[in-house]
């Protein structure tokens, strides 16, 4: 994987663009999703973080044995925001 991520970043370096790192993350998806994986470094020494859920587009993906991913969040910021500009209308429309 390292390999992998080295090949990205010489290419992107190619191309004058880069990789944040602060902003990057893994996750394993899978019937091993539990097993500890060791930390992927950049050349740069920058450390890619696991994580058990991404938040992607407004999409929740989360660790699991089978691919889930869920869009609780995203419906719950549309209605909270929905309800609030009809409280402020009211009845009138």
């Amino acid at each position: 994987m390292e390999n992998l991520l080295y090949i990205c970043e010489r290419e992107l370096y190619r191309l004058d663009m880069s990789i944040n790192f602060k902003k990057s993350c893994c996750m394993r998806i899978g019937p091993r999703c539990d097993a500890v994986c060791a930390n992927i470094t950049s050349s740069t020494g920058s450390v890619i973080a696991w994580v058990s859920e991404i938040r992607y587009l407004g999409v929740d993906f989360s660790r699991f044995r089978r691919f889930k991913c869920s869009i609780d969040h995203a419906k719950r910021s549309f209605y909270k925001a929905a309800n609030s500009v009809f409280g402020k209308i009211g009845r009138i429309a």
